[in-house]
């Protein structure tokens, strides 16, 4: 692997030195130059940290050993599945010319051929037929649990006229075969636990609903179908749909979603967990990965997998909350109010953030204090002195500080862990404001700054570890 990588290979699973692990974080890591790879390690006694580095969280891991920095030219990414069998069998094609001998090594042994090139033309041009008026296939292959039929030319209606023969089939492949869905699945593919429709771009939402009713699909594949929309007629706002009741993993890479309103009608999904949604208008336009995630994470309350990451509960929280925050003042001018006899939000803000209430019935409505706008940028307006408590150390003095409205969390972590002589990973920051007497708000998400917080001159920065 060489020193040019990019963002796919987060999630990735790697081979160490003989020890398995998954791909956390790649990028640089001060003060040393290049390129590193932080890998949790399957063997947390692997490790030796959690993902943490001089005070500066670069990822996290389930165990505080779990976590290591290695460098891309150690790390095995394995091969694709052409290669290894060629690498398992020693295949070696001999010169493609019609009609003459060709070479063809397997081990050791050299066999000659003749026109063989046709043969593979044959091959690739591999279609099913099926004439008319064939007779019942009900129960051809009685044990047929899974079947790929990518690239065959085979026709929706020739799927469900072939499906009596496969009455236990849970796995069915049907990648680049340019299907339209005209018809909806009568007393077949019951039993199908995963369907792949990817690269077949006649496909639509219209057609979806379709196969929206098979009782036991649990994973729905549709990457390259040029899907941009969906809409779930059945439930209204906050409620879930009837389709699709069984759907655990969607994935929807490769097409044309650029609305939000596609993420939220999959909240409507009552089984969905995971969720795989890159290279989408969407996910790569200008509010960045991070923030991207954050709002779909926020707006489909059960998932717990995101583009193969997983969801741990401190991640959701935090997500919640700056998109709670983040639409706070949209949420107060459509009609949000602290008080509940007065939080009458309109229908446009509701349709667009569905979600919204519920998380103000989770973590509270956003104060004033957290919705107030940026200041103009002056010298004066940057360094915030701030008096730090520690709850839990009866020892510990109250100390000032002065420190600047950018800095992120995970820096005052670092300034704090160094001061202190505590792990970063240890320290849990809040802090109060006089203006909110009573109120702690937590600060637990180690990339925003103060400011996103709304921290202020004169306010009470509170640390337990």
């Amino acid at each position: 692997m060489n020193d040019t990588l990019t963002l796919d290979v987060i999630g990735r699973r790697v081979e160490v030195n003989g020890e398995h692990a998954t791909v956390r974080f790649s990028g640089v890591v001060p003060p040393v130059a290049g390129l590193w790879l932080g890998v949790e390690w399957d063997n947390p006694a692997r490790g030796k940290h959690d993902g943490s580095h001089e005070g500066i969280v670069y990822f996290k891991c389930r165990h505080p050993t779990g976590g290591s920095f290695v460098r891309p030219n150690k790390v095995n990414f394995g091969v694709d599945f052409l290669t290894a069998v060629n690498n398992r069998y020693v295949l070696e094609d001999g010169p493609e010319e019609d009609g003459k001998e060709q070479p063809v090594t397997i081990g050791n042994k050299p066999v000659e051929t003749i026109g063989f090139d046709s043969v593979v033309k044959q091959q690739s041009e591999n279609k099913l037929r099926f004439p008319s008026g064939s007779p019942s296939l009900a129960g051809t292959f009685p044990a047929l649990k899974v079947l790929v039929l990518n690239r065959t030319g085979i026709t929706w209606a020739e799927v469900l006229r072939c499906a009596p023969g496969w009455p236990v089939l849970e796995e069915l492949y049907l990648k680049s075969n340019d299907i339209s869905i005209s018809e909806r699945p009568a007393d077949v593919l019951q039993t199908v636990k995963l369907l792949d429709l990817s690269s077949n771009p006649l496909i639509d939402e219209n057609q979806l609903f379709l196969i929206a009713y098979l009782p036991r699909l649990e994973q729905l594949i549709l990457s390259d179908v040029g899907i941009s929309s969906i809409h779930f007629p059945d439930a209204g706002t906050g409620c879930k749909t009837s389709m699709f009741p069984s759907l655990q993993y969607l994935v929807v890479n490769d097409n044309q979603i650029s609305q939000w309103s596609f993420i939220n009608e999959l909240d409507k999904l009552q089984s969905l967990r995971a969720l795989s949604c890159v290279r989408n208008p969407l996910t790569e336009g200008g509010s960045g990965p991070q923030t991207t995630r954050q709002f779909i994470i926020a707006k489909i309350g059960q998932l717990k997998t995101l583009n193969k990451c997983e969801i741990l509960p401190e991640e959701r929280r935090g997500a919640e909350l700056d998109y709670r925050k983040a639409f706070g003042n949209e949420w107060k001018k459509a009609g949000g109010h602290q008080d509940p006899d007065k939080n009458r939000p309109n229908e446009e803000f509701l349709a667009a953030h569905p979600r919204y209430q519920s998380l103000c019935l989770k973590y509270g409505a956003p104060e004033d204090g957290e919705l107030k706008t940026r200041q103009p940028f002056l010298l004066k307006n940057q360094l915030l002195t701030l008096k730090i408590k520690y709850p839990n150390q009866v020892d510990q003095k109250v100390t000032e500080k002065q420190l600047p409205d950018s800095m992120t969390i995970q820096k005052v972590k670092g300034l704090l862990s160094r001061l202190l002589k505590v792990p970063v990973s240890e320290l849990l920051l809040s802090y109060e404001s006089p203006k909110m007497p009573g109120r702690e708000i937590e600060l637990e998400n180690d990339q925003q700054s103060l400011q996103f917080y709304s921290v202020e001159n004169g306010d009470y920065l509170l640390v337990r570890w």
